[in-house]
């Protein structure tokens, strides 16, 4: 399955059903007076967060959604059926935008969780509904609203407990690989991966999720090599993992490039918790792993860990520390949450009863 996190995505609502003009005819009933049912509401265009799917693939197949309009009114009094909506199924962690693709919408974060991005238009009144005692026999109906009709943008952001980050061939798919299932493709040159890679690794019989995304180099976020396109994807991560290869000649400048493209990207990602490990620890001698630890902790200023995904060197420790920011983490959103007051407010999947008809 191809891996593919913006799609562009037409979508319509559906239209009202037209109300009915209809007179009651029966016989011998001499004053029948009108009949005309209303018509029917148009469906709605709603987004849902599923479980199940990590890439937006299937809007390349698909890309025009269309809910059904609603049925005109009859006459009999009869009321048109609303029309059938529409659901776009999307992964978890999938953000849509206005087509100006700044203007966010919504932000799907959570299983289950739905929006409505578009409503349909309301059914028009029958003549009955104008029926008075100063006007007992009106020969007019209103026609059905017409639905919302735009071109929207989706932004897959996977969602994931840590991240790994660091230069082309710095040992992170290596690393995925050996602490989860996930069988990401390894080799001996750069930009090996394409495109982001999950798994879920397990210490101490606790699991989180790890995201690894294509190495960064010098000017990514100008667009160079793969570019930074592939960020966004740890932003919503409670801590980096940031690699840096043993067998990079200046580990210190390394470490270093990879954190101005975390800066220059912005959305707070610059701040984030970050665990700093010397990978491929292997391949060199105690005196040279000595003088490259050194370095790389004068660049980023704390002692890093060594670690070596052939031998499982430092690995448990390294899985350690993240699984205790993350614990950390979780519980103090846990906290915030519970110390927010409850308000009332309106849920994105609430039904639509009680709405005042536009019609009127």
């Amino acid at each position: 399955m191809k891996f593919l996190d913006e799609a562009k995505v037409y979508i319509k609502s559906g239209d009202g059903g037209a109300g009915s003009v209809s007179f009651r005819r029966e016989k011998f009933i001499e004053f029948g007076g009108p009949d005309g049912g209303d018509g029917g509401r148009g469906g709605d265009v709603w987004a849902e967060a599923v479980n199940g799917l990590n890439t937006l693939i299937d809007f390349r197949y698909q890309q025009h959604f269309k809910a059904q309009i609603g049925t005109h009114g009859m006459g009999r009094n009869r009321t048109g059926a609303n029309g059938g909506d529409v659901t776009l199924k999307v992964p978890v962690g999938t953000q849509i935008f206005e087509e100006d693709r700044e203007t966010l919408i919504c932000d799907l974060t959570e299983e289950g969780q739905r929006f409505r991005i578009a409503a349909g238009g309301n059914g028009g009144f029958g003549n009955a509904h104008f029926k008075s005692s100063t006007n007992q026999a009106p020969d007019w109906a209103n026609p059905g609203l017409e639905g919302e009709e735009k071109t929207i943008w989706m932004r897959l952001k996977l969602i994931a407990d840590a991240g790994l980050v660091g230069m082309p061939n710095a040992g992170k798919s290596t690393f995925l690989a050996s602490v989860t299932r996930a069988r990401p493709k390894i080799a001996n040159y750069p930009f090996t991966t394409l495109h982001p890679n999950l798994g879920v690794a397990t210490v101490d019989g606790q699991e989180f999720i790890l995201a690894d995304i294509p190495g960064l180099i010098e000017g990514a976020h100008e667009g160079v090599g793969i570019g930074d396109r592939f960020l966004g994807h740890v932003e919503r991560t409670r801590v980096l993992l940031h690699l840096v290869s043993a067998q990079e000649e200046k580990v210190g400048k390394a470490y270093k490039t990879v954190r101005h493209e975390l800066e220059a990207y912005g959305e707070e990602l610059g701040e984030k918790v970050e665990i700093v490990a010397l990978s491929q620890i292997d391949v060199l001698d105690d005196e040279t792993l000595k003088k490259k630890t050194k370095e790389l902790a004068k660049a980023c200023g704390r002692t890093p860990f060594q670690i070596s995904a052939a031998t499982g060197k430092g690995m448990t420790e390294v899985l350690r520390a993240l699984r205790e920011i993350i614990t950390e983490a979780n519980a103090g959103s846990s906290e915030k949450i519970a110390k927010t007051p409850k308000l009332r407010h309106r849920d994105m999947a609430s039904d639509e009863e009680g709405e005042v008809d536009d019609n009127a």
